[in-house]
């Protein structure tokens, strides 16, 4: 089964549903690699998050190059693991 989360806006509008990639930790901080389904262009969202309660939680922009640097090891590592199967 897939695992998606919903993004809203501001004013709590639904903007799109993403399904998440893969979920991971690093120096102490969660991350999470979304993707639209929908969508070809192959887009790979990052962002940091803090879990809350009920499933919930709040998604935090990435600000630091060195935890770009981590991601894309991440990503790069999670796609050649695709490309086995």
């Amino acid at each position: 089964m897939d695992k998606t989360v919903t993004i809203f806006d501001e004013q709590g509008n639904e903007v799109e549903n993403l399904e998440i990639l893969l979920e991971f930790e690093g120096d102490g901080q969660n991350y999470v690699l979304l993707h639209n389904p929908d969508s070809d262009d192959g887009e790979v969202m990052a962002f940091k998050y803090d879990k809350e309660d009920k499933g919930e939680g709040k998604l935090l922009p990435i600000e630091d190059d060195a935890e770009w640097d981590m991601i894309e090891e991440v990503l790069g590592a999670f796609e050649d693991e695709q490309e086995d199967f």
